[in-house]
Parts: structure tokens; sequence; C-alpha cells
């Protein structure tokens, strides 16, 4: 994990410790050591097997952690997903924020990996949204990749994404990624969100380089994936949910992006217990 993940769980330590672990430092001193494991209580993908090393190395470099899996293992309920061994103070003020976060990615890693079984379309790749909880957008989008999707753009700093508000205050498609390429370095690409067949005709004239399909059928984007060049990425987003995610099998495009993903996730279930 990188510096940014690094300094999110060094927060998400201080929101959960803040002055102090009370019912630990009450009982247990930092000298009394211990070991603890972390099991599955259900059946999916894991995800997040970096997380308890960042966390004890943040509160006692004491602790060590030893990983039974890999992060994109399929485990079944009852499994042993790693091991810790150190200062039992440190073992314990730390369970709760690697739960958190290893339950959260291990349910959006296995949500995601339902979603590619069931789209069965090897040439469409499924990725995720913004549509994230606030400050977890990079332990969100890590464990949409670890499931087997891939990511949209990071925020609003990584990409430019013109959806319908942008077109409507700059007076329409071509008018708003002119503008947009006036000021924009050669690197970064243009995405262009449609919803009728006029604006995609517009995209087209402007040669955007990837053209979003908003809330269309899989009937409507089969129709529109035809009138686009192989050298413009497609994509469909706009209340896609796994439910009914097989209807945009075999409908020609590059990408699907669900928000679900990541907004409605059902957190895995794992637990930590003591060893002793």
């Amino acid at each position: 994990m990188n510096l940014v993940a690094s300094k999110q769980i060094e927060s998400f330590l201080i929101e959960d410790i803040g002055t102090g672990d009370l019912s630990t430092e009450l009982i247990f001193n930092n000298e009394s050591e211990s070991r603890g494991y972390f099991m599955a209580k259900d059946d999916g993908v894991i995800a997040g097997l970096a997380v308890p090393d960042q966390v004890y190395q943040l509160l006692n470099h004491k602790v060590s952690f030893r990983p039974f899996y890999k992060d994109g293992d399929f485990v079944k309920a009852g499994d042993i997903i790693g091991e810790a061994t150190g200062p039992i103070h440190a073992l314990l003020t730390g369970e709760r924020v690697i739960l958190n976060l290893m339950q959260r990615m291990s349910g959006i890693a296995t949500q995601t990996s339902e979603a590619i079984k069931l789209l069965d379309d090897p040439l469409i790749r499924i990725c995720d949204t913004r549509k994230t909880a606030p400050g977890l957008r990079f332990f969100d989008k890590l464990a949409v990749r670890i499931g087997g999707g891939y990511n949209h753009r990071m925020g609003l700093y990584d990409g430019v994404m013109l959806k319908d508000n942008h077109i409507a205050f700059a007076g329409g498609i071509e008018a708003a990624v002119a503008q947009a390429r006036n000021k924009l370095g050669h690197t970064i690409k243009v995405e262009v969100e449609v919803e009728t067949k006029a604006q995609l005709i517009e995209a087209l004239k402007a040669e955007v380089d990837i053209i979003m399909f908003d809330n269309r059928s899989p009937e409507e984007v089969k129709l529109w994936v035809k009138q686009v060049p192989s050298s413009i990425i497609t994509e469909v987003s706009g209340g896609i949910t796994l439910e009914h995610l097989e209807r945009y099998r075999h409908t020609g495009v590059d990408y699907i992006s669900i928000g679900a993903l990541t907004h409605s996730v059902k957190a895995f279930d794992i637990s930590f217990n003591s060893k002793e």
C-alpha cells in the first residue's frame, strides 16, 4: 500500500483510539504478548491482507502478521486467513480498524468477482465509479481490482468526464470538448456522457476518446455501439445492478461501470480471536 493508504489508516486509528483505548489499557500492559487469528466467516474473495501489518506497524512494531492467503484468493467460512503475534495491547487496539477495512474490501472484491461471472463476457471489462465511501476510495478501488475488475478515474483530477451539466452550461458537446482540449495536456483522455442519438452524433464529431452510454437499454447500446469507430472506447453506465447485468452481455461495449460495486456492498464477515 502507498503513502496515501498509510495516512488514511493512521487517521482511522486516531478516530477510533482518540486519547487511548480504555478497555485494553486498564487490563494489559505493553509487555504482555500473545497470538490471535483472523478467520473468514463467509465464502468469497479475500482482500486487504496488507491492512493488518499497516495497522500494527503504526501501533507497535513488535507485532508481526503472517497471512495464509493472498489478495484475490477464494476462501470459505472457517478458513484461517492470517495470524498476528505480539503485544496484546496492540492486537486488541487495532482489531476494529483492521476488521472494518478487510470486511469492506473483501465484500467489494467478492461482489466484483460475482459481477464478472454473471456478465460472462470476456470482451467487456467491469469497472467501478466514484460512488465510494468518503475516505475509503483508495481501499474501495483497490478491492475492485483485487476482485478482477478495473478502475474508472480515481477522482476529478485524473480524467475529463463531461456530464449533462457540463454540456448544458458549455452550450453543447462540441463546445465543451473544444474548451477542455484547448487547455488540456495530451496525456489525459476526454470522456463524454451521451443520453440521446443526437448527442452520440455530436460526440463522434468532436472525436472524443471515450463515449459513455448513460441509462441506455441493452438494445439501444447494441445499436449505438455499431456507429462508434474502434478508436473510441465505449462504456455503459447508469443504474446497472447485478440483478440485470447479464442483459448487457455481448452488447459490444468495452466497459460497464457499476456504482453498486462500492456504494451498496455487503461486508464480508471476518472475526479476530485469541489463540490462547
